[in-house]
């Protein structure tokens, strides 16, 4: 766990340097501050509401207790154990298998659970994906999240901002190479991209890490991650708008099909490294 707290911590200080770099490149201090000002508003706004937006966009009804009585049992053994409140669990009418967490603080965080993963696993595998969603919410993830978007979306704005200067012929006397500065302002908001992608999934591994840590069963979630896996060609929807599609780094799998994309870009890491992690853990912990 602490590797993957260590790089999380690395990538946002290379997206940092990134956002200084190109503010200093674009318009000096005073351009990089508007637009981290600008981004960090709009992420702001995103932080505090985006848990009602995406569980509205998937149509979450609050769980009954009495349906699911076991899910509540097993959530609140969980929340003791990693010493966090109970959060409010939602249930997703959709064939998808699939879970998400959401909310900007352990004291504000919901859990939400389709039909389709409560129909897929068995108990004790369904006990590690809510061990997961929960380290994500114990180890603040959304906050994390949030910071990297908005380092991310500033960088990507001054990016736009050199690229209209040197248009416009208003930085032709800047010191450099007008086409060194131009590719800069191409590459740059990639590898932040990149960067943010890269810290997405190190918090997935650490979610994974944490879960099976405090679930005690890291062979549940390795085995409900290759069943989630297996299962979403089948279940996942073939299509999916603009704003369902921003959402996926939220779920414990990527929630769309027909998605085949580099490692790179991906929100979530490869399943296989996943849950081969998941089984050193167990070897360890058993001495195997």
């Amino acid at each position: 766990m602490f590797i993957n707290r260590v790089k999380t911590f690395l990538l946002l200080i290379g997206l940092s340097a990134i956002l200084i770099l190109l503010g200093n490149l674009c318009c000096g201090a005073l351009g990089m501050q508007i637009a981290l000002a600008f981004s960090l508003f709009m992420n702001i706004l995103a932080y505090f509401y985006s848990d009602k937006i995406v569980l509205k966009l998937y149509k979450a009804k609050p769980m009954d207790a009495e349906q699911y009585g076991w899910i509540y049992a097993v959530t609140e053994e969980l929340t003791g154990k990693m010493n966090i409140p109970m959060p409010k669990l939602w249930i997703i009418h959709a064939p998808m298998a699939n879970a998400f967490a959401t909310g900007r603080s352990p004291a504000n965080a919901s859990v939400a659970v389709t039909t389709g993963i409560i129909d897929t696993l068995d108990q004790d595998e369904l006990r590690g994906v809510i061990a997961h969603e929960l380290a994500h919410v114990k180890n603040r993830d959304i906050l994390i999240a949030t910071i990297a978007a908005t380092i991310a979306t500033a960088i990507s704005y001054i990016a736009s901002m050199l690229r209209y200067s040197l248009f416009w012929g208003s930085n032709r006397r800047r010191n450099g190479s007008p086409l060194l500065i131009l590719l800069m302002a191409i590459v740059m908001p990639i590898a932040a991209i990149i960067i943010q992608l890269a810290i997405s999934r190190s918090r997935e591994y650490l979610a994974d890490e944490t879960g099976a840590k405090y679930s005690q069963d890291p062979l549940a979630l390795a085995s409900a991650l290759e069943k989630l896996h297996s299962t979403s060609r089948y279940t996942a929807p073939k299509e999916q708008s603009a704003g369902k599609e921003s959402t996926a780094s939220l779920f414990i799998v990527h929630p769309f099909s027909g998605k085949n994309v580099s490692n790179l870009f991906s929100t979530h890491p490869p399943i296989n490294k996943r849950i081969e992690r998941l089984k050193k853990m167990y070897e360890k912990k058993y001495h195997l």
